[in-house]
């Protein structure tokens, strides 16, 4: 056998040997937290409202539930629109491209290099190991026909200047054996899965406060037209004032009260008109329009969208897969569980293979010659011997972190199902106060019409028409704000349960 094989031999046992040890990976491995799952969906078997919670499957499109045309339009340009996701994005795209650089350390590098050097040695320095003194003359130049260490050209004194001429590559790899590297992507990956449910949520967050927007905006629509027709009662009632203290049935001091009543509802005009824009250019703001630029798309007039007969919240089971925090606390804290065991994995010792070959010649014609090749190539094995304790700390640090990132977990999951629980609570109960607020807004209307016919005959005061219609104002807006509280609990409702941002997400983004 050829000695120049023992070598070849010898590095590819070394390869073989390291390839079958990184199997081992030091730290602990990841497992799913389980969580309780509590009775809270059983409300909806006590719901006495007329539009009812129910579980079935649950619809990610909630937003549709309204049967809103324009508030369905508005939603589905949102998420291609809205700047918060667009940033979420982003920062999504970062922590893929963070995965992608800590995939890299699991496959060798590869480095090309070529260079061109002008050198001189020094004659007292090594050269005057090898007999050259500052001296000696010789007849010929340093150019790669004479030997190295040459004196210099006749009538000169010292070592020649030579040229250089190197190419090559240079590869190493650091043998996974402790599983540090591989470690590293599964943290890296967990970052970016984390990452991934941020932007979920971000989008989730934008859809329910656009919606909220939404029905703010209808429903301050609604108050102004309730306004305009309490004004237009009003100023019919000072007609009638007016005429009858003409004819001398009544005082002034009707007429006065009536006027008073008149201006005090039109007051209420400039506040609402206000609100009106306001609620546009938030909506605006969402879908990165400039204020005003909604302003003919939203500014007519329209009621506050009616409550679906039935409202599919899914299964309790769904709850922890569905949200998008619970989903990022439990990609955060498979982060930090694997990050023991990169702490775990520095304790040992890193064997790298290193290797590096080229061409090296004093003359440039020469350079490719296969007499001009050489190689290097071997392991190299760093060990960690003392670091004062920052090992230790290290990886006392990391399990910290883990313990922490378990108990947000737990307080996440425990929120969530605090939030399910209030918001199916709230739904219920404001539609039963909304039922009370429409009768009590039939009776002061009955109430009104009575009173009017009999100030009409002189049976009663102006007073007692003017309370019963500050009644009737008062009972019709708190209806109008109680359909829109009631609108709003349900999108409330809609994103406890964690729905809104599949549809266009996982489309746009993959899904892990």
């Amino acid at each position: 056998m050829n000695p120049s094989e023992f070598p070849l031999r010898a590095l590819t046992l070394t390869l073989l040997a390291c390839a079958a040890m990184t199997g081992c990976t030091v730290g602990p491995d990841f497992e799913r937290p389980t969580s309780s799952t509590p009775d809270v969906f059983d409300r909806t078997q006590a719901g006495q409202a007329p539009s009812k919670a129910v579980e079935s499957g649950f619809t990610p499109d909630w937003w549709t539930l309204f049967n809103d045309p324009m508030l369905n339009s508005l939603e589905k340009q949102l998420a291609d629109a809205n700047l918060d996701v667009a940033a979420a994005s982003a920062r999504l795209w970062q922590s893929r491209a963070e995965q992608r650089v800590a995939g890299a350390a699991e496959l060798p590098t590869l480095d090309g290099a070529a260079s061109y050097d002008r050198e001189r040695g020094s004659e007292t320095g090594i050269l005057s190991l090898l007999g050259v003194t500052p001296t000696q003359t010789q007849s010929q130049s340093a150019s790669g026909a004479a030997p190295f260490g040459v004196a210099a050209l006749p009538g000169a004194q010292g070592s020649p200047a030579y040229n250089l001429y190197q190419a090559g590559f240079d590869a190493s790899w650091e043998v996974d054996i402790w599983g540090r590297v591989r470690r590293s992507v599964e943290a890296a990956g967990a970052l970016e899965q984390a990452s991934y449910e941020d932007r979920s949520s971000v989008l989730l967050s934008a859809r329910a406060e656009l919606a909220r927007d939404y029905i703010e905006l209808r429903d301050t629509q609604s108050l102004l037209r309730i306004v305009g027709q309490n004004l237009e009662i009003a100023r019919n009632t000072l007609n009638l004032t007016q005429v009858r203290a003409h004819e001398g049935v009544t005082t002034d001091l009707d007429v006065a009260n009536a006027s008073a009543q008149v201006a005090s509802i039109e007051s209420l005009v400039p506040t609402l008109e206000s609100q009106q824009e306001t609620s546009i250019n938030a909506i605006g703001v969402l879908l990165a329009q400039e204020p005003g630029a909604l302003r003919e798309t939203l500014g007519d007039p329209h009621d506050v969208p009616e409550l679906p007969q039935q409202v599919p919240i899914g299964f309790p089971s769904e709850l922890v897969q569905r949200r998008p925090d619970i989903r990022k606390a439990e990609a955060e804290l498979h982060a930090a569980t694997a990050s023991i065991g990169m702490a775990k994995a520095d304790f040992y010792p890193r064997i790298s293979l290193n290797g590096t070959a080229g061409f090296q010649s004093l003359q440039l014609s020469n350079l490719a010659d296969w007499a001009s090749g050489q190689f290097v190539v071997g392991p190299s094995v760093t060990m960690p011997i003392f670091e004062g304790g920052r090992l230790k700390g290290t990886l006392h640090l990391r399990e910290a972190q883990q313990q922490e990132a378990a108990i947000v977990y737990k307080r996440t999951v425990l929120e969530a199902w605090r939030e399910v629980d209030d918001a199916l609570v709230v739904y219920d109960a404001e539609q039963r106060r909304r039922d009370h607020l429409t009768a009590v807004v039939s009776l002061n209307q009955r109430a009104l019409g009575v009173a009017q016919q009999r100030y009409k005959a002189g049976a009663i005061d102006y007073l007692d028409v003017l309370n019963v219609q500050k009644q009737l104002l008062e009972a019709q807006s708190n209806l109008e704000q109680s359909k829109a509280t009631a609108a709003t609990n349900l999108i409330t409702l809609c994103k406890v349960l964690g729905g809104g941002w599949e549809s266009t997400y996982a489309d746009q983004y993959g899904s892990r």
